[in-house]
């Protein structure tokens, strides 16, 4: 029998966001964008990269499970998403419903989110707006882009990833960013704050970054309403 009281996830789930939650998560005006290059990083199956182009932004997505080949990617995502669906309209009452206004519309944007991506995915890698990489090495020289977005990965999944990994994927992530770096969500899938977030900061401020904990227009995951903004 499941536990109603927390959202579980087997391994790290290939579930993504549309542009439009990555607006509210992150707290961003499309044309602050412009001009601009940015990285999605984890990208997995989101709309971001794919609708970001329509609006003229340079954007790249960077994902370890762009190694997969379309087909095979295309089946695990539709398995994750289905399967996340279904948790939470099992365990809706871990969930505020501003945003969304139902578990049917969080499973319709999952659904636009993996669907606009896979059209998009074999141009996308041809053209270079998919890179396989992962965390905590990304192949990308100093300051390549000036906004760096990353979500639901660090944090999120802080009983499976390490308070190293996360120090070095945070300086990572820094390092290929000239201006800032935007992380969401700060809790974990049990809802509870990363509990050692403090740690993070007092290290990453000894080591001559800026960071800020900063509220976001956007609540899902109950609680969750604020992003950490590290300026390198």
């Amino acid at each position: 029998m499941s536990d109603t009281t927390r959202f579980e996830v087997t391994d790290c789930a290939i579930i993504g966001r549309t542009f439009e939650e990555y607006v509210a998560m992150f707290d961003l005006e499309p044309t602050d964008l412009e001009g601009n290059r940015v990285l999605d990083c984890p990208s997995g199956v989101a709309s971001f990269v794919a609708t970001a182009a329509e609006y003229g932004i340079d954007a790249v997505g960077a994902d370890v499970v762009y190694e997969q080949s379309p087909a095979a990617l295309a089946r695990r995502c539709r398995t994750d998403r289905e399967s996340v669906a279904a948790q939470v309209t099992e365990k809706s009452d871990l969930f505020a419903w501003s945003f969304y206004d139902s578990p049917a519309e969080r499973r319709q944007y999952l659904r636009q989110a993996s669907e606009r991506f896979l059209t998009d995915y074999a141009d996308g890698v041809r053209q270079g707006r998919y890179v396989a990489a992962a965390l905590p090495t990304l192949p990308f020289d100093r300051d390549t882009f000036s906004v760096v977005l990353s979500a639901h990965l660090l944090f999120l999944y802080g009983d499976r990833f390490d308070y190293e990994f996360h120090l070095e994927a945070l300086g990572e992530l820094a390092r290929v960013a000239a201006d800032e770096v935007r992380l969401f969500p700060l809790q974990g899938l049990d809802a509870q704050p990363y509990d050692r977030l403090e740690d993070v900061i007092e290290t990453l401020e000894s080591e001559g970054y800026d960071p800020e904990i900063v509220p976001v227009p956007f609540e899902f995951q109950r609680g969750s309403t604020e992003m950490l903004v590290l300026s390198p």
